[in-house]
């Protein structure tokens, strides 16, 4: 006999292969990827900045530019960002749009360059910290259908409880809680009717297809600290080093609905809340040569990150009977309950490295063109976690990412005080295989500035737009191909950044 709420004081491995639908690999992915970041003047060239120095975004991004420094620099940056994603599912379109105001970059530059009478090749350097915000999480999606789905979430539980005893499934997360409110229920008997000790098969007296809709909300950042130092050659040769001290925090809240007809399941649903915050740490390495005055050639490394995460995840399911009377169990079920304690873990996460290089060629004093490029691994993030078995993952990421190419382009025209900008980035599909949806990035950009002896101010307008998709829950055909509901993304994120900056 059942409970008609349950309290599970442990979800066990279960809960990681009932929360694959939006499992460990998919944050591992979204904690590894990183757009180009920093102040409003590299934003509005694009993004570029690996071979550009005296710029507060080489803090973070390439520390040798901030050999180029002559004076001591403070800034800081605000901005505001509208995350706007269209989603598209069984052939009805919904828009959703998150607003976000945010102080993205601070930044203290301490300048300590050498006299021009010193004879040394080492021409002096400077100190940087930073603030800056690497990725913002803050959005909204979802989808609402009036026409039937293909098949019910309670298919997946059907396939995810197979083989599991019933004085076990109480322990195996969402499966669990589909068992404690009637969704699906063991076979008692064989063909002939006789008595199933411990069955391990199940059924649902729920059939038919539903109409189905789902709301998922995600908001939080992740943002870092850096410490690094550039060092001048003879105005040749620039090297710096830095540290990088990354602050994370993640929340997702998701809602899924079914409604049926004509059977004796009204509704059921579906509730989700995940949270993640951790603490990181990075080294960044960088190198920039000037063969002639007006070219610069850059390189950049950028280690790992190695995370260390604290998740906490809570589901429940609500499911509406119509005073259906269950005769295998001899009960009326009307409204059934069933709620998970909260699952508590810690995990490790490794980000992937990234090699960068870039040009920039100086057009005299009127202004430049400058270009990036870096290769990112994504099948090589790895987890690891003493409290679930990360194996199955951690195997996903090895099958489902791949290396990317990168790009960025960019260029400043000077006329007397004022800087006009303009740039565009490419980011490369970081799936290995995704063969039915395009999911590269592009990024476009402009910006203005005006420059004073002692201040500056800088303004840039940036646009990003990527494709997606997002799959509600996993069923598997015959040919062990995931058929379960797709909803297609189409982001477009629109960000204003604002800069003022004083030398001294």
């Amino acid at each position: 006999m059942r409970l008609t709420s349950l309290v599970l004081a442990l979800l066990s491995l279960s809960i990681s292969s009932a929360f694959a639908q939006s499992g460990y690999y998919l944050d591992a992915l979204r904690f590894s990827q990183a757009p180009a970041s920093g102040s409003a003047r590299i934003m509005g060239i694009g993004g570029t900045q690996w071979s550009l120095g005296g710029d507060v975004s080489n803090i973070a991004g390439n520390p040798a530019g901030l050999g180029f420094f002559r004076s001591s620099e403070a800034s800081l940056s605000l901005g505001y960002s509208d995350w706007g994603i269209d989603t598209r599912f069984l052939g009805q379109n919904r828009s959703y749009n998150t607003g976000n105001f945010s102080a993205p970059n601070l930044s203290y530059v301490m300048a300590n360059p050498k006299s021009s009478l010193e004879t040394s090749a080492f021409k002096g350097g400077a100190f940087g910290i930073s603030f800056q915000r690497i990725a913002n999480f803050n959005s909204e999606f979802g989808f609402f259908s009036d026409v039937l789905g293909d098949n019910s979430i309670i298919d997946f539980y059907l396939q995810d409880a197979f083989g599991i005893s019933e004085n076990q499934i109480e322990n195996f997360g969402l499966t669990g809680l589909a068992y404690q409110t009637y969704l699906i229920n063991p076979i008692v008997t064989d063909q002939n009717g006789n008595p199933i000790n411990s069955p391990n098969t199940y059924d649902s007296f729920v059939l038919g297809n539903p109409f189905q809709d789902e709301n998922v909300t995600q908001e939080g950042t992740a943002s870092q600290m850096s410490f690094s130092y550039g060092a001048n050659f003879n105005h040749k040769v620039f090297v710096g080093a830095g540290i990088g001290i990354r602050s994370l925090s993640f929340s997702s809240y998701k809602e899924y609905n079914e409604e049926f007809v004509d059977q004796p399941l009204r509704t059921s649903s579906l509730r989700e809340n995940l949270f993640i915050n951790g603490t990181g740490i990075n080294l960044s390495l960088g190198l920039i040569y000037k063969p002639i005055d007006y070219v610069n050639l850059g390189f950049n490394f950028q280690s790992p990150t190695w995370y260390s995460l604290n998740e906490e995840y809570e589901a429940g399911i609500t499911a509406d009977f119509n005073n259906y009377y269950f005769e295998q169990e001899d009960i009326t079920l009307g409204l059934q309950q069933a709620n998970t304690d909260l699952f508590l873990s810690t995990y490790n996460l490794q980000t992937p490295l990234k090699l960068g290089g870039g040009a920039t060629f100086f057009i005299g004093k009127n202004g430049f063109l400058s270009a990036d490029v870096d290769w990112v691994d994504y099948s090589a993030a790895r987890l690891n976690s003493r409290d679930f078995d990360e194996g199955p993952d951690n195997q996903a990421i090895r099958n489902s990412y791949g290396s990317t190419i990168n790009f960025r382009l960019g260029g400043e025209a000077k006329i007397d005080r004022f800087r006009f900008r303009a740039g565009y980035g490419f980011y490369g599909d970081p799936y290995s295989n995704s063969p039915d949806l395009d999911q590269t990035s592009t990024q476009l950009s402009g910006g203005v500035g005006v420059r004073f002896n002692t201040l500056y101010l800088d303004f840039a307008l940036v646009q990003q737009k990527f494709n997606g998709m997002y799959r509600s829950y996993q069923v598997l055909d015959a040919n062990d191909q995931n058929v379960g509901p797709v909803t297609y993304l189409e982001n477009s994120i629109t960000s204003g950044i604002f800069t003022l900056g004083f030398n001294f």
